[in-house]
């Protein structure tokens, strides 16, 4: 399959310059498929770095932004987040996904290896595709370099001007008893301490280098850290530490003490959780991007929204344990007991009283918790579905936000909403159910911080901490939006449905212990499937459209275990994908639809 030529209206990393797959002939390209608000692509953006560091003079990664929603599509929003994450390969933005159809891409994060005479030759959708990745990409240089095909040396990547501030790509902010403002400043890898102004800046928790390393304050360092939470005075003496960070992209719970300056690892191994166990003591459990953390009592602990596998976990600082809490994995907006709810990339936490409010950032949603009984219930303030999206007040049920990253609570029973994607504060009132804007124009604000009678927004992109100034709220009547993907126009009735997953060279399906496969199938609305949802281990099966629905979306979770083939212990790997497909039902669409999770592509698009 020829690849499709690399055309769009920004690239960034290039010094403005466009790439072209002829200017890249005889090199190893690999095409990222990812948008900014995907957490999952940034996983891969994290698990490309070292296969590019050991392959880089002969391949040349380029990064395919193809957004999700309106915000992420423009210039600024892509040029704040190829520096946020610290992409160091060329972008070309997709605002209008064309070469996601030229492509035939149908989730985010996909990957695409073009060989050096310009061929698409491997896909793979996901995460955890680096090891399979790799003996693609040796296969290739072996094959290539025979041929006298392969050209190495000469990157196209021209990184971009960095300029100096004190705050960068910051996120969330609490207060202390003592008045002291903590902020986690994200792209700097740190938590900065500021005195009550807000302003002053009286020391740092962190060298400002990324990675993994406890100690004193000026030694530690984190990676990306967010959410931060204090806890309760006689909690934290027996914990021996104030606060929990959240360490992001470190998948790390960190333990700060605010008096010694000490930072300790209280839970998570550094590694991403993709299946297993994921309670027990907190030190040796996988955890998968900690966004936000807060102390909650009828929890028993600290909440920890999971953004990484759509999930919470309650982290008890007494015991050192970490338990799951609520969600199935599954991403989606379901209410319900916690033990059977969806979330979709949960972002922001608050607490009032004995409710959990949680800003779910893919469903646009705010929603909350309550004890009910011995369980928990979820319920939905605001927010449709994973594809739905706007600037819209009034009634709750009615009203939209963008992408939504941080909570406050206000007096008066209200809560503050940092609408990230509509630059936007928001306000939604308990007792009347109606939502308005009190701020806009803001610069990506993902935290909020109700602290000594003003209300401070952290604005990611601004690079600050700032307050909002007072002043009545305002109704906004913005247009709906929805996920701009192109339907897969599918047949009436019963379809044949697969997902491909072809085991990587060297490695074979592990089926040890059981079948290696999984496959998971549901519907938004449910009433799309008339037959083939559910669970089951074969990834092939017959799916039946019901009578009288026209279109709708696909939800499909897929897993596959595959082992190095041979050798007196294996090294074995977990695949897993979850995909959103948009079907349109019509007389003479296609009877099969296939999807890729790793393997060659389909010819036929």
């Amino acid at each position: 399959m020829r690849a499709p030529e690399l055309r769009g209206d920004v690239w960034l990393n290039t010094g403005g310059r466009p790439i072209t797959l002829a200017g890249l002939r005889g090199r190893v390209v690999l095409l990222d498929f990812w948008t900014s608000g995907c957490v999952n692509c940034l996983h891969v953006l994290d698990e490309l770095r070292p296969l590019e560091a050991e392959f880089a003079d002969v391949l040349v990664t380029i990064g395919v932004h193809s957004p999700k929603f309106l915000h992420e599509g423009e210039r600024a929003s892509i040029e704040a987040a190829v520096r946020r994450y610290d992409v160091h390969h060329p972008v070309v933005n997709d605002p209008k996904m064309e070469l996601w159809s030229q492509y035939a891409v149908r989730a985010w994060p996909t990957l695409a290896v073009v060989d050096p005479e310009g061929y698409v030759v491997h896909v793979a959708a996901g995460e955890g595709h680096v090891e399979a990745l790799r003996r693609v990409i040796t296969e290739l240089v072996t094959k290539h370099e025979a041929k006298g095909t392969l050209r190495r040396g000469g990157s196209p990547y021209v990184p971009a001007e960095e300029q100096d501030s004190e705050l960068r790509f910051p996120s969330k902010a609490v207060a202390t008893a003592e008045g002291r403002v903590l902020v986690a400043d994200t792209g700097h890898h740190a938590i900065v301490e500021f005195a009550s102004d807000g302003e002053t800046v009286i020391r740092r928790f962190g060298s400002g280098v990324r990675g993994w390393q406890d100690g004193p304050f000026d030694v530690a360092t984190f990676t990306e850290p967010s959410g931060i939470a204090l806890l309760p005075y006689d909690v934290a003496e027996r914990a021996g530490y104030h606060a929990v960070v959240a360490d992001t992209a470190g998948h790390r719970l960190r333990g700060l003490d605010l008096i010694t300056g000490e930072v300790t690892t209280v839970a998570g191994t550094g590694a991403q959780w993709r299946t297993g166990p994921d309670s027990g003591k907190g030190v040796d459990v996988d955890l998968t991007s900690p966004w936000d953390v807060v102390w909650w009592g009828p929890a028993g602990g600290v909440v920890v929204a999971m953004a990484g596998n759509h999930t919470l976990s309650v982290f008890d600082p007494a015991s050192g344990t970490i338990r799951r809490f609520a969600g199935t994995t599954v991403e989606g907006l379901r209410d319900g007991d916690v033990s059977e709810a969806f979330f979709a990339q949960t972002s922001g936490l608050a607490v009032d009283g004995d409710k959990l409010w949680l800003a779910d950032a893919e469903t646009s949603a705010l929603r909350w918790i309550e004890p009910d009984g011995e369980s928990f219930t979820v319920h939905t303030a605001i927010g449709i579905d994973l594809f739905s999206f706007g600037h819209t007040d009034g009634p709750a049920d009615k009203a939209l936000l963008q992408h939504p990253l941080g909570l406050a609570v206000l007096p008066g029973d209200k809560i503050a909403i940092a609408d990230t994607y509509n630059g936007a504060v928001r306000r939604f009132d308990v007792f009347t159910r109606e939502v308005t804007t009190i701020a806009t124009g803001l610069s990506e604000p993902q935290g909020l911080l109700s602290h000594d009678g003003q209300l401070l927004v952290v604005e990611s992109a601004g690079h600050r901490l700032s307050p909002l100034p007072a002043g009545e709220p305002t109704v906004v009547t913005g247009d709906a939006h929805a996920v701009r993907r192109p339907p897969t126009v599918l047949a009436p009735g019963e379809i044949d449905f697969s997902v491909v997953f072809t085991a990587p060279p060297g490695e074979k399906l592990d089926d040890r212990f059981g079948p290696s496969t999984r496959l998971e199938i549901s519907a938004s609305p449910p009433s799309l499937l008339a037959d083939g949802s559910g669970t089951g281990t074969d990834l092939n099966r017959k799916i039946r459209f019901a009578e009288g629905v026209t279109e709708g979306v696909l939800q499909v979770v897929a897993q596959a275990a595959s082992c190095d083939d041979g050798g007196e212990h294996p090294a074995c790997r977990i695949t897993r994908q979850d995909w959103g497909v948009p079907v349109r039902l019509e007389a003479g669409g296609m009877g099969e639809l296939s999807l890729v999770m790793a393997g060659e592509p389909r010819t036929d698009g």
